[in-house]
């Protein structure tokens, strides 16, 4: 089996200590480096940055349908085991996530059937985070 090494992720962010908070203390990310402009996160053995960018006029987020929901794009995230998954899910609902597609079984009977939910953080990134039961479902066809 193939060794997955981390990816490295970063995003921009127009409030740096609201979003540095969000990643700490809601999704429980471990901080790494930092500076007054970025701030490191461990986001399930994933190297993830917030930079900060000033805020602007944007045309907001795209949706595609995915099974009967509406998906934003861009979106990011990282798939976890299952059980993980699971515990993580109730952790966000007891902390009052908002969330733009409440945990569920995506394809459920089908190839790539997967759980999967979506939210945003303070600076308005769609998060996606999934699992698969079956993870040699990942990239079936």
């Amino acid at each position: 089996m193939q060794t997955i090494t981390p990816f490295h992720i970063a995003i921009p962010v127009h409030n740096l200590a609201e979003c540095r908070a969000f990643y700490r203390e809601v999704l429980n990310c471990e901080e790494g480096r930092s500076s007054d402009h970025w701030v490191d996160f461990n986001l399930f053995g994933h190297q993830l940055v917030i930079h900060y960018k000033p805020k602007t006029e944007s045309e907001g987020l795209h949706h595609n349908p995915v099974d009967g929901h509406d998906v934003p794009v861009p979106h990011y995230g990282v798939v976890l085991p299952w059980d993980t998954f699971q515990s993580f899910s109730r952790e966000l609902k007891e902390k009052g996530v908002r969330f733009i597609i409440e945990p569920y079984v995506r394809f459920e009977g089908q190839v790539g059937e997967q759980a999967t939910m979506f939210f945003k953080d303070p600076a308005g990134n769609a998060l996606e985070f999934k699992a698969f039961k079956d993870m040699g479902q990942l990239f079936a066809k």
